[in-house]
């Protein structure tokens, strides 16, 4: 299986231009996977505190429109979140995207920071704890929405479950880079699956929050066999299922069986 990830600017500008070389290295790459950063077809919201209603509706208008443009990524399902409106609630939805069935709600984002330049918890609303495997061109896959990461016990039981590969959709600083490729590497260890991590960036000084990029991929023993840089932001590389599988019958996975 060929999975894709990638650091995508912040700058709307900037998108625009590098869109269509990711198009590009996905049809050169066969891809069967893409994953996108977190909320990536508008601004980052919640880098102010103040919450805006109007903005985020032209935020979820936005995502809506680009959802319409991922067929130019087909056959590879597309994985991301998005910012929604369900009634009353506002939230940061796990996406899957299929040529066949479209867009599709799988996952809602659960754990919200709270802090300068990640203002979440005043912007939407906690999802429900709902962490199910999905199946991504037959990989079983789960969501974890950037800060989810860090909730090992979700992880776990992804792993419990026959999980193959995570997908990690993040918008994260950088000067945390190192501490969340840690984390990356912990996930697949605790898992033993895969986890495919892609990440906004901050090529202009657009913003009072520097995204760091490092789109990475990272194997079921917790080694990173892929990397984005500025000079490579988007990388492809092929996955073993069966890897994952085996996994979980090697330590530490059978330790923590009940």
């Amino acid at each position: 299986m060929r999975v894709t990830v990638c650091e995508l600017p912040e700058d709307r500008t900037t998108f625009e231009r590098e869109w269509p070389k990711l198009v590009e290295h996905v049809a050169r790459e066969e891809s069967d996977l893409v994953v996108l950063p977190e909320m990536p077809f508008a601004p980052w919201l919640p880098a102010t505190p103040t919450d805006d209603k109007a903005a985020w509706e032209r935020a979820a208008a936005a995502h809506d429109e680009w959802i319409e443009r991922l067929d130019a990524l087909a056959p590879a399902t597309v994985l991301l979140s998005r910012p929604s409106i369900r009634g009353e609630r506002r939230c940061n939805e796990g996406v899957r995207w299929t040529d066949d069935d479209g867009a599709t709600t799988v996952h809602e984002k659960r754990y919200l920071p709270e802090e300068p330049g990640f203002w979440e918890a005043s912007w939407y609303d906690r999802g429900e704890r709902e962490f199910s495997l999905v199946d991504c061109a037959g990989a079983q896959t789960g969501f974890l929405i950037c800060t989810d990461l860090w909730a090992a016990e979700e992880a776990r039981s992804y792993g419990h479950a026959g999980a193959h590969l995570i997908a990690n959709p993040r918008a994260t600083e950088q000067r945390t880079l190192e501490k969340w490729r840690a984390g990356g590497r912990s996930t697949g260890v605790v898992s033993g699956a895969f986890v495919a991590s892609s990440n906004r960036v901050t090529i202009e000084d657009e913003s009072n929050v520097v995204f760091g990029g490092e789109g990475w991929i990272v194997d079921p023993d917790g080694a990173v066999i892929a990397r984005t840089t500025r000079n490579q932001p988007f990388v492809t590389v092929g996955i073993d299922l069966d890897a994952a599988e085996q996994a979980k019958e090697t330590y530490p996975r059978p330790a923590f069986r009940e």
